[in-house]
């Protein structure tokens, strides 16, 4: 039986797996082992599996139970398997070690201190979403141990962040000419020419209640007496941040988090007051926009800094509250009433810094411009604004965010395209930013089928039979 290995179909999954590409480097003695086909694609418990080698490609090997992870990593992360074959994530595995390889033969380095820190993050956002059990994280990778999950998460990440590395070197001089988006708009038949869907230009005031001076001096002086309990009377600054820090995130682990010189973590007031410390010492308290924090220096390891803190926020008074929601009802008359626009409104009143000298204007995030797509809007803010007519504004609506517990926003819709066949002129951006994506696909499958004729290949078994577009067969011809 032939399986079919599709370039574009094997390249999304290189976004859909991210960090967890399995890993094996060094290159072990040859067992003879069937691997699966596609109706048992599955993980069969029931019966003993010879873990062979699947594959070598330069310094590294692939074994039949990568191929099993990669499936498992899928499933994790809420994507349908049905339709992918062994034979795909096979022809991806495959990608992966051939950049890694020469990612090391092109003296790529990687920084590990931010391999270890990324690792960390992994682990405490499974622990978060399975209730903090470390046992069920061990399960889930069938690991004995905690050191033995790091040491393959370490090699799993490190060899990927290679991959990405060597991939994002290849293409990252390539750039198009008018000329070039020009030609590649006209190849496309006028039948076959892409849609763009609607899309809208969002602009929003928002009005944050104030915290009293007096409030803000009170979580201020709570804070010394923390600093002065565990100095004077010997607490536990660890005790203290379970009892009564406000940042749910930390507060479980006693307020630990493990900041870098080289790698930004947490906001840059932070980063200053701790990497001012000497180990044992205790901050004044200080401000950011989360509210007021002390920090303990619990340890310095190189670059690392091992430090617990305790977060305190400031309580809103319901005058305050009160104040803010009749300040942003008067903003939405005067604007309602034609007495200002909603740009000039945003300017003078809007307490978000981001917008208001922009009139309020919303950045889309992922392309950096004010236009958003309505199909891959935020569902909430979608559902804020899809009733609201050009130039309409909204009612008062109250929200809330990392650093505001309560703050009222009014939005409004400033200019919307109707979902269109692309047009040259209209949409030069979008075409221009597909005509560098076809590029880059060229350049890789070209940089690709160059290597692979350069670095030792073998491949083993029943993984013969895949059918590949690219030439991974050559040392079997």
């Amino acid at each position: 039986m032939k399986y079919i290995i599709n370039k574009k179909t094997t390249l999304l999954f290189i976004l859909l797996l991210g960090v967890y590409s399995s890993y094996s480097q060094e290159i072990i003695e040859e067992e003879e082992a069937k691997p699966k086909t596609e109706t048992n694609a599955t993980n069969d418990n029931s019966r003993v599996k010879v873990d062979g080698v699947v594959a070598v490609v330069g310094d590294y090997v692939v074994l039949d139970s990568d191929i099993d992870k990669e499936f498992i990593q899928l499933q994790a992360r809420g994507v349908s398997t049905a339709e992918i074959t062994r034979c795909q994530l096979f022809g991806k595995l495959l990608e992966d070690k051939l950049y890694a390889h020469h990612a090391i033969q092109d003296s790529i380095v990687v920084n590990e201190l931010e391999i270890r820190s990324n690792i960390e993050q992994q682990i405490s956002a499974f622990l978060e979403q399975k209730g903090g059990s470390m046992a069920e994280l061990l399960e889930f990778y069938n690991k004995d141990s905690e050191e033995s999950l790091r040491e393959e998460m370490f090699e799993i990440n490190k060899n990927q962040k290679l991959a990405m590395d060597m991939k994002r070197k290849i293409v990252e001089d390539i750039e198009v000419t008018p000329e070039e988006v020009r030609e590649y708009f006209n190849n496309i038949p006028k039948d076959e020419r892409p849609t763009f869907g609607t899309e809208l230009k969002v602009a929003q005031i928002i009005v944050i209640p104030k915290v009293s001076e007096e409030e803000k001096q009170r979580v201020i002086n709570k804070l010394k007496e923390f600093k002065a309990d565990v100095i004077e009377n010997g607490a536990s600054f660890t005790t203290k941040a379970v009892f009564y820090s406000d940042d749910t995130e930390s507060k479980k682990t006693g307020g630990k988090y493990v900041l870098n010189r080289k790698r930004p973590r947490m906001v840059k007031e932070f980063r200053d007051v701790a990497f001012s410390l000497q180990e044992g010492e205790i901050s004044e308290p200080f401000e950011t926009d989360f509210g007021y924090h002390i920090v303990y220096l619990e340890k310095i390891r190189g670059q690392e800094y091992d430090v617990r803190h305790i977060l305190l926020r400031p309580e809103l008074s319901e005058e305050a509250i009160q104040e803010a929601k009749d300040k942003i009802n008067k903003i939405r008359e005067h604007i309602v009433n034609g007495e200002i626009s909603f740009a000039d409104a945003a300017k003078e009143s809007s307490d978000e810094k981001e917008t208001r000298n922009d009139g309020g204007q919303l950045i889309n995030p992922y392309t950096q411009d004010y236009s958003f797509e309505l199909t891959k809007m935020d569902p909430e803010l979608y559902g804020q604004i899809q009733e609201l007519k050009d130039g309409e504004v909204s009612l008062v609506l109250r929200d809330q965010d990392r650093v505001n517990r309560i703050k009222y926003k009014l939005l409004t819709v400033t200019d919307r395209i109707d979902e269109h066949e692309a047009d040259f002129a209209k949409d030069y951006l979008k075409i221009k930013s597909l005509t560098e994506q076809d590029k880059q696909l060229k350049v890789i499958e070209k940089w690709q089928n160059e290597k692979i004729n350069d670095t030792y290949i073998k491949i083993n078994g029943d993984y013969r039979d895949c059918e590949f577009n690219s030439n991974w067969l050559k040392t079997q011809k």
